[in-house]
């Protein structure tokens, strides 16, 4: 009697190992077998947001057992917290070559878009272009009255990223040749300077194309070359990045379905254009880690 006793409290046991087995104990399913379902975290870049976000509501209507969190934060954000393990996938402004404290040489990059970046300013300012070296004066300070680079009398309120933005590094580094900006008004998220600029008479900040979505704010032309996708494709505006997504180790499972999902023909030749966003086979040029350019 003793026997059965103990052979019924080992078949309880193991009954009890499969359905805890069946449910699952991790935080994120990213390795099922067909790729499709599972939990995915990204973070990151709030100039990839629009486009990621928008990806990923598509991707879980066709794959319903599939959950994708899209946060926010910037790409310092996205760089540090993909290396550390706490996200599926970071994404980023700049090559994380360009990140202090980050160790590129373990991340896997994958180049999923481009995104032009324009000085953007309240509409009215009363210009619609400027020279560079008027548009480093400005945002380092030298110029503070909109006059005396031919518009309004009115004083320059500037809005700036925080360290961590991809955004802010690439407009430093392209917009203003590397010149350190002056004081303003920092915020975290694009979507926040937008309504500032949007709110603010004589606020000028910079935001990617996909932000330009109506006539609250304006991109300025710069040296005459407007703000325009054909523009950054062959070069002339020279305010541009790709668009990356870092994952720890080679994508698998939910992770790379949902990259070769944005990497599709339908989502580079649709939603990405609709979201203001470039295709990286469609530039003619194309830039290092450095910043070196060079014709394709």
């Amino acid at each position: 009697m003793k026997s059965i006793k103990q052979l019924g409290y080992v078949l309880m046991v193991l009954a009890l190992m499969v359905i805890a087995t069946g449910c699952g104990g991790g935080k994120n399913n990213t390795d099922s077998d067909d790729g499709n379902s599972g939990s995915l975290v990204v973070s990151g870049s709030s100039a990839m947001q629009p486009l990621i976000a928008a990806a990923a509501e598509e991707f879980m209507a066709e794959n319903p057992n599939a959950d994708i969190q899209v946060n926010a934060g910037g790409s310092g954000t996205g760089l540090s917290q993909v290396s550390e393990g706490s996200v599926d996938i970071g994404n980023s402004d700049v090559y994380a070559e360009e990140k202090e404290g980050i160790d590129a040489a373990k991340l896997v990059d994958h180049k999923v878009a481009v995104v032009g970046i324009a000085a953007a300013v309240n509409p009215n300012v009363g210009i619609t272009d400027i020279s560079k070296e008027d548009l480093i004066k400005i945002f380092t300070g030298k110029i503070t009255n909109w006059k005396d680079v031919g518009g309004k009398d009115q004083k320059i309120v500037l809005v700036n990223r925080p360290d961590s933005s991809g955004t802010r590094a690439v407009f430093n580094k392209f917009g203003l040749d590397g010149a350190t900006p002056a004081e303003g008004i920092t915020e975290d998220s694009s979507n926040t300077v937008k309504k500032i600029l949007k709110e603010t008479e004589g606020a000028v900040g910079y935001l990617a194309f996909s932000y330009f979505t109506d006539d609250s704010v304006k991109a300025l032309s710069v040296d005459g070359v407007e703000a325009k996708e054909e523009n950054v494709q062959t070069g002339k505006f020279p305010i541009w990045a790709y668009q990356h997504s870092y994952t720890k180790s080679e994508a698998k499972g939910l992770g790379k379905s949902f990259l070769d999902y944005v990497m599709s023909d339908d989502i580079q030749s649709t939603l990405l254009k609709e979201q203001g966003y470039l295709p990286v086979t469609e530039m003619k040029v194309e830039r290092d880690a450095e910043g070196n350019l060079k014709n394709l």
